[in-house]
């Protein structure tokens, strides 16, 4: 094909014939349609765009069909591209990114009508042209850069980097660094390419400012497109470049005979960074301590200088002392810092001659002593010293703290003697050690006190031989079989008073070795194991157990073996004890299960006797029996009438005043079950009808007074119950203290010893008046 410029501003492609010389006739070439990229510029807007045109000289025009496939028609994204079959015309249907897609290759197909084909297919390349539709990006929105202070002109400091998305052959993408703003004076340049900054002056002293603020700009088109800003934060590093300074001398004051103490502090200033090396401080004693009696110490945290009292000082002797303190950073100091003729100052120090308390030579002072110690016992002896020497003084001791209030101590000599045994098992030992207190107080005006520690550890004692454990077991009969019986032991006593544990056979039967042997496992076991063949059967051994301690203790024990027929795989087939002397195998555990049973079941027959044969004996009293044996007796309702709620069997007061209703017939609810009989028994059924004479009720309550005469199960208060109604034309009195007119003191109450145990108390009250 050759293309042609049409004046549409498109191109259309034809396909060219060659004629032969020889005979004259028209020759297709073997050729391919080349056809040159065709650009179009991305974010075009006016759609559709006519790209370019395709044509076919094979046949007359209408006659041939075009189509073009690949991403953008077909394949995704789909719909880009079109083209009209019977014209050839390829047309942009889509605003284009080239920063999504760069190209895009198509192939271009031509057939006839009926789908023979033509041309052979041709590639077809779009190429999308760049526009400057992306600002530059910077890859941070802060940079930051270090920067020691004092650096000479030119030095890299940081770089800042962005990138543009436009394409990068284009000046779409030709990026330019600036610096929009920075800090006066000015002291960093930007390169407009790299985007190096460096500085440009001297003068960076971090001590006047500690960082720099920068604003930068990128701009695409050589700087003259699309903008973007970011920070850049410069701080200025520290050098040593300050001395430490002393701003005065310093007057202190001193105890006399005290050592081992803080006194005083100084301090320096320095500007360098805090906490850095550049101003921490070394402090240093120069001159004025021969005797080395003094020590300065630096405060990590604070960087002053801490004097201290390393030996006793006498007000006597000397009075005042006057040191030389010198003060340099743990860093060298820079060359071109000044050096400074502050860096030394004098310390004044009076001794000053004050009472000072006493003090314990030991502190903490440590003491061992045996558990079980008897009360009494001396534990030890702590004092202490007064410091002044020329004062004659008298030391009172005290103990202070005493969790356990195990000791006393001689508040003139301070010994020390255990109050109660020492308990090593005690909950107020930590780790077998005991923690208290002891105050030693001088006579002085006011009297100094000073405290000391007293730990006492409490030793372990050897006081308890070890148990054999297990008391049983099975071994084979076959010694070939089986891995043998492991034993081991256990001690109440601790570490190092327990194991390791040594098993013995007791050597006063040297017969057992030929039969038995006991072989170490570790510190707390060992093996048992037979050496010969013996008969089946429950063998007793006695064996020696004894511990480490010191000295060490023995106890001897018995130990249970059943030796019986093993299977293949040494599992005893069953248990060798037997049982009353015959072939009947059963263990001591199930022995002790049976006989513990058996008794339990006699003890609980006896029970059931004695409790059949003291029903019985009630029984056959009768109601009328003594009544101080019946328990239930210690109780007296005197003011109860009725059973109230809980008496679920008692008469109804409606029905005694009105003995003419009828009873409603109830003939299948059982009868209410007395709370004061035995469930076991059966309660008979009272007479609940009314008498034949409605006007005379003493028949109906002597009927039901003679039931429940005749029930044994039922003590006779719980029949006899008292109502309000006395009924019609009695011949009987009231019984109503109320209507009396006799005076209380003319009431004879001695009849009441008459009445019976149960008016015994009430004739004890109003018996003897």
């Amino acid at each position: 094909m050759v293309p042609e410029k049409p004046s549409t501003g498109f191109h259309v492609f034809y396909p060219w014939r060659h004629k032969s010389r020889g005979t004259g006739k028209s020759e297709r070439v073997k050729r391919a349609w080349v056809i040159p990229p065709i650009s179009v510029p991305e974010n075009y807007r006016r759609l559709p765009m006519l790209l370019v045109q395709l044509k076919s000289d094979k046949q007359k025009l209408g006659s041939v069909i075009y189509s073009i496939k690949g991403p953008g028609v077909d394949e995704e994204p789909q719909g880009i591209f079109t083209i009209s079959k019977n014209t050839g015309e390829i047309y942009l249907n889509a605003v284009l990114d080239r920063e999504k897609t760069e190209r895009f290759k198509l192939r271009a197909f031509a057939v006839d009508k009926g789908g023979v084909t033509l041309e052979d297919p041709t590639d077809l390349e779009i190429v999308v042209l760049d526009q400057n539709d992306n600002r530059p990006v910077f890859i941070k929105e802060v940079f930051t850069g270090h920067l020691l202070e004092g650096a000479i002109p030119g030095t890299l400091v940081m770089r800042v980097e962005a990138t543009d998305a436009d394409d990068p052959n284009t000046d779409n993408a030709e990026l330019k660094y600036s610096i929009l703003q920075q800090d006066t004076p000015e002291m960093f340049s930007i390169n407009p390419k790299t985007g190096e900054i460096r500085t440009v002056q001297v003068g960076l002293d971090r001590e006047v400012v500690t960082s720099y603020n920068l604003t930068v700009q990128v701009a695409d088109m050589l700087g003259e497109g699309l903008t973007s800003m970011a920070r850049a934060i410069i701080t200025i590093g520290d050098i040593n470049d300050n001395p430490p300074e002393f701003t005065h001398e310093f007057f202190l004051e001193v105890p006399e005979n005290r050592s081992g103490m803080d006194f005083g502090r100084v301090n320096v200033t320095d500007k360098d960074l805090k906490g850095s090396p550049n101003w921490k401080v070394q402090y240093s004693i120069i001159n004025g301590d021969p005797k080395h009696a003094f020590s300065i110490r630096t405060d990590p945290l604070t960087n002053e200088g801490i004097l201290s009292l390393i030996k006793p000082l006498d007000h006597e002797e000397q009075e005042n002392h006057q040191l030389t303190i010198s003060a340099k950073n743990e860093a060298e100091l820079s060359p071109s810092a000044s050096r400074s003729t502050r860096s030394q100052t004098r310390v004044n120090i009076t001794v000053k001659n004050l009472n000072e308390p006493p003090v314990f030579s030991e502190n903490p002072k440590l003491v061992h002593v045996k558990e079980r110690i008897r009360a009494g016992s001396d534990i030890t002896v702590y004092t202490a010293v007064d410091p002044d020497k020329k004062q004659t003084q008298k030391i009172r001791y005290s103990v202070v703290y005493d969790p356990a209030n195990w000791l006393r101590i001689d508040e003139n000599s301070g010994q020390i003697r255990a109050r109660y045994e020492l308990d090593r098992k005690s909950p107020f030992l930590q780790r077998g050690w005991y923690m208290a207190l002891i105050s030693a107080s001088d006579n002085a005006v006011p009297p100094l006190t000073s405290t000391g520690t007293l730990s006492v550890e409490v030793q372990e004692v050897n006081d308890h031989a070890p148990s054999l454990m297990p008391k049983s077991g099975d071994l084979c009969k076959n010694p070939k079989q089986g891995n043998g019986m492991q034993i081991s032991a256990s001690d109440e006593d601790l570490s190092p008073q327990a194991h390791p544990f040594h098993f013995q056979l007791d050597p006063s039967f040297p017969e057992l070795t030929s039969n038995w042997s006991i072989n170490h496992v570790n510190e707390t076991h060992a093996l048992l194991q037979l050496v010969a063949d013996v008969e089946e059967g429950i063998y007793i051994l006695p064996v020696w157990v004894s511990d480490s301690g010191d000295p060490p203790l023995a106890q001897l024990q018995l130990l249970n073996v059943s030796v019986c027929q093993c299977d293949a795989v040494g599992t005893c087939q069953g248990n060798a004890f037997l049982l009353f002397g015959t072939g009947t195998a059963i263990s001591l555990s199930a022995l002790i299960i049976i006989m513990s049973s058996i008794a339990l079941l006699l003890v609980l027959v006896l029970l059931l006797l004695l409790f059949r044969c003291s029903s019985n004996h009630h029984a056959q009293k009768g109601l009328l029996a003594d009544s101080e044996e019946d328990v239930r007796d210690s109780i007296f309702n005197y003011n109860e009438q009725g059973g109230g709620e809980e008496d679920q069997d008692g008469y109804d007061i409606i029905r005694l005043r009105n003995p003419g209703l009828s009873v409603p017939p109830s003939p299948r609810l059982k009868p209410p079950i007395r709370r004061d009989t035995p469930y076991n028994q059966t309660l008979p059924r009272y007479p609940r009808r009314p008498s034949e004479r409605p006007s005379d009720i003493a028949d109906f309550i002597q009927d039901g007074l003679q039931a429940a005469d005749f029930d044994p199960s039922v003590p006779p208060y719980d029949t006899a119950l008292i109502y309000d109604y006395e009924g019609e034309g009695s011949v009987a009195g009231t019984l109503s203290s109320i209507l009396s007119t006799e005076e209380e003191s003319d009431q004879d109450y001695d009849y009441l010893q008459e009445w019976g145990p149960r008016f015994r108390r009430l004739a004890d009250m109003y018996g003897h008046q």
